[in-house]
């Protein structure tokens, strides 16, 4: 644990200010200079409101409201350096590397509701030779779109006590913290896997809506042909599982002109039981391969040294949740650009309110400061085009 210069830290707060002190902390805590158990919230509130004042919390000292407790008492850089402190610990728990799908999507940040993301769809090629003297022609566009679904605000309140001061309870105030940004974080991470595993489908172009998911077999809106197919029944075992998924990316049409849609996959995600399996498949030195009814062995460099391969627990527990069997929630397995796939769009992130000194709760609950955390936004798909789900059932 580092020795926190408190009294320094005040004076910086008098004489440069809340904002360069508050940007000083914030910098300190996210390079891992300063750690959320560093502090101590007794010593900060000696520090920042005054010995006598802390003493004061007692109500065998007469128990007055930190306001009244006499000059220099300074509510506000208790609350505004406490407050980076929390959103350290709430950020950590919010981006812990458990939440593996949320690191690979989009931000993308919006101040709608729900919104139309307008694109330019082309038409098919055209181009013709031009003649010495001969006008240019036109290339004509036609209107293409997509509607993202509304957008949600959850959050929570974080209360600092008296009893955390007098006491100095700062681990549970961090543990509080921690719970708050975990609870976010993954509500978010199971929100972005159920898009996903295609649990839920909210994928709107041009007004009609669509599943994210269709095999070979399946009827698409209107009863016609799947609009693309994206899901095999291939357990993840050699590469030629990969090849199975990437012929299906080499078979996807731009719906605006019939031409190839340019997809690079790029990262695989598999559930814990695929996680030595794919580290097998992708990471292997060589491959080979011998056709069938040839005697001919080849034996040739791993093509599939490029991809990126995650591995998520919670993915496998959300496809037990939408009904699944775990023998068959094992072996399901994504390749895709999921930045092109999904987006999260944000109307903001996580954002951390101080309650104004002197509120009701300090009176009525002994609470000195709360630190209201919020986010809001919504899980979204982009184009379905740009991922394949394997069921593995073959």
């Amino acid at each position: 644990m580092r020795a926190i210069k408190y009294r320094e830290l005040k004076r910086m707060y008098d004489l440069a200010g809340p904002a360069q002190t508050v940007r000083h902390l914030t910098e300190a805590l996210q390079q891992g200079h300063l750690r959320p158990e560093d502090f101590s919230l007794r010593e900060l509130a000696e520090a920042t409101l005054g010995q006598q004042a802390v003493r004061m919390l007692d109500p065998r000292a007469g128990g007055v409201n930190l306001l009244e407790a006499g000059e220099g008492v300074d509510v506000t850089a208790f609350a505004n350096i406490t407050g980076q402190v929390v959103q350290a610990r709430i950020m950590e728990a919010y981006t812990q590397e458990a939440f593996v799908l949320s690191k690979l999507v989009e931000t993308i940040p919006t101040r709608l509701d729900g919104e139309r993301i307008a694109g330019i769809g082309r038409i098919a090629d055209e181009a013709a030779e031009v003649h010495p003297g001969m006008p240019y022609p036109s290339l004509g566009f036609s209107e293409d779109y997509i509607d993202t679904p509304q957008t949600r605000k959850r959050g929570f309140i974080v209360p600092v006590t008296k009893e955390a001061i007098f006491f100095d309870r700062t681990h549970l105030v961090l543990q509080r913290a921690a719970e708050v940004g975990e609870i976010l974080g993954l509500n978010k991470e199971k929100r972005l896997l159920d898009l996903l595993i295609g649990a839920t489908n909210n994928y709107t172009w041009r007004g009609t809506r669509y599943n994210t998911y269709y095999k070979a077999g399946d009827s698409g809106p209107g009863g016609g042909p799947p609009p693309w197919i994206n899901v095999i029944d291939q357990e993840l075992v050699d590469w030629t599982d990969v090849d199975a998924a990437e012929q299906l990316f080499a078979d996807m049409l731009d719906p605006n002109t019939g031409e190839p849609v340019l997809i690079r996959a790029t990262t695989v995600l598999v559930t814990p039981a695929y996680r030595h399996a794919a580290h097998r498949v992708f990471n292997a030195a060589e491959i080979q391969y011998s056709a069938s009814g040839s005697g001919v062995h080849t034996v040739a460099a791993n093509p599939l040294g490029n991809y990126r391969v995650v591995e998520s627990r919670l993915a496998y527990r959300r496809i037990l949740a939408a009904g699944y069997q775990p023998e068959q929630a094992k072996r399901w397995w994504f390749i895709g650009d999921f930045r092109r796939a999904f987006a999260y769009m944000e109307n903001w992130p996580i954002t951390i309110s101080v309650s104004p000194p002197g509120s009701e709760a300090e009176f009525s609950q002994d609470i000195v400061v709360r630190f209201k955390v919020s986010e809001r936004g919504a899980a979204a798909v982009i184009n379905p085009r740009y991922i394949v789900k394997s069921t593995g059932q073959a």
